[in-house]
């Protein structure tokens, strides 16, 4: 265990202590600034502190680092959708969260691909441009080198990046198409849901397309324009179409649902590098077609 002790130089004050703390060549990144914190391994003036809390300048910042490790080998089977020297199309298993979060200490996305290679961005989340959530399944795209993260990172800011899902909602569309256009956050009073009712609301636009009508079941195809945390669930909720399955913003349960009904079934853009078309499809996995077909009968 190597301790660090340092005083906080004047340009200092002023910062949040969790983003000081990731500027350390030592800590490398939010997340494990936030790790620390929660661990008590990073001491203000001999006292934990929240990660928000502001810096003066002059305070004595003591930090605990673990000796680093070999990373462990994580034995996930992925689904390689499409794959080059540059980057990666895969298909994600519900379950399975993406990147290595606060307070979670199960095998991530980003620890099965160590062996493919990815790159760029935070060194805690390599070639991570976009994200699913922990029990959506389906097709994101990672970065092999940070050229190529750097084009996917612009791709995604220009809205270049086509996103389809598979939801299975309650209640019927007032219309066969629709746009939603509404910002979203952090819920003020929950801090585990995202809501309309925020403080800091950032935009947000989904578009649906009504796929069938399964009595009180809607199958909608919906595509992102923007990508906020629960975007599609928090958008389809407002209108009174919550997605099946879903115990955040919905009901848990139903059709035998043990997660959300989303699924990210194609993922379109043009390559960055090689100026080709990548147009990658998933189907709908095992546990998704057998409530489907339930909701039919």
């Amino acid at each position: 265990m190597a301790t660090l002790r340092f005083r906080v130089p004047d340009a200092g004050a002023g910062s949040r202590l969790d983003q000081f703390l990731a500027g350390l060549p030592d800590v490398g990144s939010r997340g494990a600034a936030e790790r620390l914190l929660a661990a008590g391994a990073a001491r203000v003036d001999g006292r934990a502190r929240l990660k928000s809390h502001k810096l003066l300048g002059g305070e004595e910042i003591e930090v605990e680092l673990a000796e680093p490790s070999e990373p462990e080998q994580v034995s996930i089977e992925l689904r390689i959708a499409y794959e080059d020297e540059h980057l990666l199309v895969v298909d994600k298993q519900a379950g399975l969260t993406v990147h290595p979060a606060p307070g979670r200490t199960e095998p991530t996305l980003v620890d099965a691909l160590r062996p493919y290679g990815p790159a760029g961005g935070d060194p805690e989340r390599p070639g991570i441009v976009h994200r699913l959530d922990r029990d959506t399944s389906g097709l994101l795209v990672v970065a092999r080198t940070d050229e190529c993260y750097a084009l996917l990172s612009r791709l995604v800011r220009a809205r270049q990046l086509e996103r389809h899902y598979v939801a299975l909602v309650h209640g019927r569309p007032q219309s066969r198409t629709g746009r939603i256009e509404a910002p979203i956050g952090r819920d003020r009073r929950d801090r585990a849901r995202r809501s309309l009712d925020t403080p800091v609301p950032k935009g947000a636009v989904t578009h649906f397309e009504l796929v069938e009508q399964i009595g009180d079941y809607a199958l909608l195809d919906v595509a992102l324009e923007t990508g906020r945390t629960h975007q599609i669930r928090v958008h389809l909720a407002a209108i009174g179409l919550p997605v099946a399955g879903d115990r955040l913003y919905g009901t848990a349960g139903d059709l035998g649902l043990g997660r959300q009904f989303l699924h990210a079934a194609r993922l379109a853009f043009v390559h960055p590098l090689t100026g080709e078309r990548v147009d990658v499809s998933s189907p709908l996995p095992a546990d998704l077609a057998a409530a489907l077909e339930l909701a039919r009968r």
